[in-house]
This record gives structure tokens, sequence and C-alpha cells, in this order.
């Protein structure tokens, strides 16, 4: 059978794998980027979170560059601190979002409440990116748009579009489905780039998507239609895919190894001027 444009854009969109990924203590690894993190560049790593508030507690300060960060948490709160000054609380429904570009730390741990539950996502930068000024921006949930059940973390969809400036072609979003809901996501023609990830109840794609896991979308622009099985919570990116190479070092994504390399002087810049002033231990 033959189809035209308009009618591929109707089928539902196929899943072509899917990971429980690998647990680490209080998270787990549902992609990093010397694994599904290549496939599915710009996004290079996704922990999904779920423990108590003591678990947590191990997460001090610690370098990146090349790549921005993007927190959110459906339940719960957690500790934040950074090297441009920001210390603080990060509460159920905000976003976290730390651009270390050329070379910054970050840190935190659990919060006041006895659990938190949500997902770090790490973004890829592109080289006009990769090198630039840190940007370190915390969002309160009523300062998040939105979009029907949709919060719009990164990008845009239907009417929302983030505060927050990252690079261009990337959408995430963070969705909340009652029992029985649906919910449709049309990805721009030219996302090729797709998954969800969920962490909360179990969505029909139409195929079965349970908590704990993430399913990658085959490459087309047809729709993401889901349907929530019980109380459900999940992300979903779309993005163009992402041109360059990921050159890896300890906490690092780059384009080239000479970016990564700039990218770890600055960072050992920081470990000194942490370190002598009681920060960070030698």
């Amino acid at each position: 059978m033959t189809y035209s444009a308009a009618s591929a854009r109707e089928r539902p969109s196929k899943i072509v794998y899917r990971t429980r990924g690998h647990r680490h203590g209080p998270i787990t690894r549902l992609m990093s980027p010397g694994d599904l993190g290549e496939v599915l560049k710009p996004f290079v790593f996704l922990d999904l979170v779920d423990a108590d508030a003591a678990s947590l507690s191990g997460f001090g300060l610690h370098p990146h560059s090349g790549i921005a960060t993007v927190t959110h948490l459906f339940e719960g709160d957690v500790r934040y601190e950074d090297t441009s000054g920001a210390a603080g609380l990060l509460p159920a429904g905000g976003v976290e979002w730390f651009k270390a570009a050329h070379g910054a730390w970050h840190g935190g741990g659990g919060g006041e409440s006895g659990r938190a539950r949500g997902f770090q996502l790490w973004l890829a930068l592109p080289p006009e990116h990769e090198l630039g000024a840190v940007e370190s921006i915390y969002l309160a949930p009523q300062d998040i748009a939105r979009d029907g059940p949709a919060r719009v973390l990164v990008g845009a969809h239907g009417a929302a579009v983030s505060s927050l400036k990252a690079p261009p072609a990337i959408n995430y979003l963070a969705v909340r489905l009652k029992e029985g809901e649906s919910w449709r996501y049309q990805r721009p023609a030219d996302h090729s780039v797709a998954w969800v990830a969920v962490s909360k109840g179990a969505v029909t794609t139409p195929e079965r998507i349970e908590a704990g896991e993430l399913a990658v979308f085959e490459p087309a622009d047809s729709a993401i239609d889901v349907h929530a099985e019980g109380e459900t919570e999940f992300v979903l990116g779309s993005a163009v895919a992402h041109r360059h190479d990921l050159v890896l070092g300890h906490y690092s994504v780059h384009t080239s190894q000479a970016s990564l390399a700039a990218g770890e002087r600055r960072i050992d810049e920081i470990r000194e001027r942490l370190q002598k002033e009681g920060r960070l231990q030698a």
C-alpha cells in the first residue's frame, strides 16, 4: 500500500527500541553518551530518580562541560547549588536548567520531602554553544509554559513556548495524565529523533510502555498518540538529529578533542578555586 504524506502522518509512531536501563543506587540510568545517547543525540543522558531523600545525600559538587542539564521533578524536591553562586530547593513541577558550556560545577541532594521522583536529562550542545557562557536558571512551577497536560520544559508545543534559551529544534515535555485520558504529540516534520520515558503508571502508544521504561520511536513525522492506564507521568523528547560526534570526557560531552580539552582546562581551574575555598577536598 502506498501512503501519501498526509496519511503517513496519521499512522501511529512505531517503537523501534525500548530499555529499562541500569540501576545505580537511587537512580536508573536509561541512556548515556556511550550507548543509547549516540542514537538519540542531542539527548545523550537520562536518569530516572525515584528515591527517598536520605539516599540522595551523596551528590556533591561535580563538573560538566559541553552540555546542558535539565532537571524536572514530578514529586518531592531536591537541593541544588552551582558555581554561579545559586543555591536553593527545586520543587516538584519546577525546572533546573544548567548550561555548563565551557565548564562549571554543580551539585545537590535530598530536599525536605520524604521522596523525590523525576528526571535529569543531558543535552549535547552544538559547536556554537559548547564553549559559550555558563547559564544557570531555576524556574518555579508557575513559570513553566503549559499546553493542556504538557509542561514545556524546552522548546515549544501547541501555543506554549519555554522561556529557556536552548539550542533550536529541541522539544522536551513533561506530561501528567489521569486514567483513561489521551494526548497527542505531533512532532515537527524534521524531528527524526523521538522518545518517551515513563516514571509512573503506563501508557499505550499503541504499544504499552510501563513505568521505568524508555521507548524510542522510528524516525518519522507521524504523531505520537498516548493513552493513559491509571495516573500516569512521563517525559517526551523530540529533536532534529545532532549532526556532530560525541567526544567524551568523565563528565563532559563535546564535538571535538580540542573543545573537550578547553572544557576540561576550565573545569580544572574551577576545581583549584573550590579547593582553596574549602568547598572541595584536594
